[in-house]
């Protein structure tokens, strides 16, 4: 069976992934993750996260992939006694010196080795499985060819982890110095300010008669001098994927919404399972890629599942994010008798407005806001407070946990 293994960068998140399909998610703590700007998980919420989960039947894996200096290494030996008691079901790690500390203390706990520790071989995959490892998150820089070969001269028990969706880094497998080079921040003690994201001009100093003139780093026929990576979105190919031998299919974005979460963990639980249900009569449906179109995103492309990184960098050609729509509202309750769905305010939602909603198993189903009415039966233009309760008429069932979007 293939996991589908979501980004939890809160507890609102996770509960967004686990609705829509993930099957597990990851996450980190205060510290020791590669993601330091999320909110991330105190020590009472990461025990609160693997009681909901292991209530639900899923999984949680905890990030402790930065690289720690020595003077760390008292407080990580403290983390990592505390994760002991936490008890997910796996720590992700890129470090050797935390994974052989983990290995002491956490001696019943997997530990899946980090994609930031490059792993591009079956040699390099079968040595971390001789240490004890029971899952690789293999480098991004890795070809669907690549991967068969790794799964083919690998122990049948050693699982292989790919990302298929999301952010990519210009760097090696996320192994980063342009950031603590420029600003002081670590990227790879989890303090990255993507640098590699913003925009630059060349200065001509040599020329005294125009002292600081500037010049754009622009693309070019002749090739591009942008850094900034383009994302990763592998929904066009999933037979492929499923076929590769990757065990679980790993979706970035951390920093990303709950909207965000939800909409990538339904549209690619949906087309998994079709893919399950019906090999032979597999048809892909455009429609799932609407769906990836509607979250933040820059353009999507298939990393290096095709092409080799010293063909095709796979850097962008304009820059900025791609914004997602609006997410405007969650469901609270369905009452089938009167078809009104009661919702939970979260940007302002304008009564006859054109909306979609998004169910677990679904594309988003477009309708408009008819009828609205506040918690008290009255009837309102709009919902323009946050967190305002409010319900409209919907022509078909609605789930807790629903999502409405614009359109």
């Amino acid at each position: 069976m293939k996991e589908l293994l979501l980004p939890a960068g809160n507890f609102e998140k996770m509960v967004a992934a686990f609705r829509y399909g993930a099957d597990a998610v990851y996450l980190a703590g205060k510290a020791f993750g590669m993601r330091s700007a999320a909110a991330n998980f105190s020590d009472e919420e990461l025990f609160d996260a693997v009681r909901y989960a292991h209530t639900a039947n899923k999984k949680v894996y905890v990030t402790v992939n930065v690289t720690p200096h020595v003077d760390e290494y008292a407080e990580l030996e403290r983390y990592l006694y505390l994760l002991k008691e936490v008890a997910p079901d796996a720590l992700i790690i890129a470090d050797v010196g935390v994974f052989a500390l983990a290995k002491r203390i956490l001696t019943d706990t997997q530990i899946h080795v980090s994609t930031q520790a490059g792993a591009v071989s079956h040699a390099d995959c079968s040595f971390w499985h001789s240490m004890g490892a029971s899952r690789v998150v293999l480098a991004r820089e890795l070809s669907l060819s690549e991967i068969a070969q790794i799964r083919e001269n690998t122990p049948k028990d050693l699982e292989l982890e790919c990302f298929i969706h999301g952010s990519m880094c210009v760097s090696w497998s996320g192994r980063c110095l342009l950031s603590a080079n420029i600003t002081g921040r670590d990227a790879n003690r989890g303090s990255c300010t993507q640098p590699c994201r913003w925009k630059y001009n060349l200065y001509e100093i040599a020329e005294e008669k125009r002292p600081n003139l500037r010049f754009p780093v622009e693309e070019t026929d002749l090739g591009t001098f942008i850094m900034s990576s383009r994302d990763m979105c592998m929904i066009e190919h999933i037979p492929e994927l499923m076929e590769s031998g990757i065990s679980s299919f790993k979706i970035e974005g951390r920093m990303k919404s709950a909207y965000y979460t939800a909409v990538c963990a339904n549209t690619y639980r949906i087309a998994m399972d079709r893919y399950i249900a019906s090999k032979r009569d597999f048809v892909y449906d455009p429609m799932w890629l609407r769906e990836l179109e509607s979250v933040s995103h820059r353009e999507y492309c298939t990393g290096f599942y095709f092409d080799l990184p010293s063909d095709n960098a796979q850097v962008v050609t304009r820059d900025g994010y791609l914004l997602e729509k609006a997410y405007l509202a969650h469901a609270i309750s369905y009452d089938s008798e009167s078809g009104r769905a009661t919702f939970c305010q979260k940007n302002k939602v304008v009564s006859g407005s054109d909306i979609e909603i998004i169910t677990p198993g679904q594309v988003g189903r477009a309708l408009k806001a008819l009828d609205m009415r506040d918690e008290n039966g009255n009837e309102i233009e709009s919902a323009p407070h946050p967190s305002m309760i409010f319900s409209i008429k919907v022509p078909f069932p609605v789930k807790e946990g629903d999502i409405i979007r614009g359109m």
